[in-house]
């Protein structure tokens, strides 16, 4: 059984605010922009003009389509083109994921486990029937035919490459399981820039 590296698993978090805001940069780097209003050139109608210019009293408009009349467009509205990311620095994001990693290791939630991936899902299901009932974030050093086959008809587990890793998957996650190259790729991966 392989040994847990201190210097991922075992880091001491003074505080949550490197996780908190690599976690919500992680749910802005996935949020797209949908939403899109109408502005007055967009919206149907509105082509002659209300009233004349002059003589009649009331105020100058050139469009029932203005922003401050009903039916009119959208003053300041969504696009459709905003940007939402966050950046964070590799390093950052690297410290972030060893600090979930080691509040999970000290929930006693990190597992390394041998599984054997046989292409069908109820043999995978037989291996982690110690789990059952848990969301389960499975570690991989790389996705295979045979490891996507088994894992993708199990609603609570998702599978991913050591390198992929997230602090929002680890802290969402029950039990982190860990196969054996799985460790081996992200001790690797997370040791680079130490």
């Amino acid at each position: 059984m392989a040994e847990l590296d201190k210097s991922i698993f075992n880091v001491e978090v003074e505080n949550h605010e490197l996780i908190k805001v690599a976690y919500d940069a992680y749910l802005a780097n996935s949020r797209s922009a949908h939403a899109k209003t109408k502005t007055r050139a967009d919206v149907r109608g509105g082509g002659k003009k209300p009233w004349k210019q002059k003589g009649t009293g009331r105020a100058r408009f050139g469009s029932t389509r203005n922003p401050i009349w009903r039916h009119g467009g959208i003053a300041g509205g969504r696009t459709g083109n905003e940007n939402f990311e966050k950046n964070l620095s590799r390093s950052a994001k690297h410290v972030a994921i060893r600090q979930a990693l080691s509040l999970k290791n000290a929930e006693k939630a990190v597992v390394m486990k041998d599984l054997k991936f046989t292409g069908k899902t109820k043999d995978l299901a037989t291996d982690l029937k110690d789990y059952e009932g848990k969301n389960i974030l499975l570690v991989v050093s790389e996705k295979t035919d045979e490891n996507l086959r088994s894992s993708n008809n199990i609603a609570t587990l998702k599978l991913v490459r050591a390198t992929y890793l997230n602090v929002f998957d680890i802290m969402n996650a029950d039990v982190v399981i860990f196969t054996a190259e799985g460790l081996k790729a992200t001790t690797t991966w997370l040791k680079e820039d130490k």
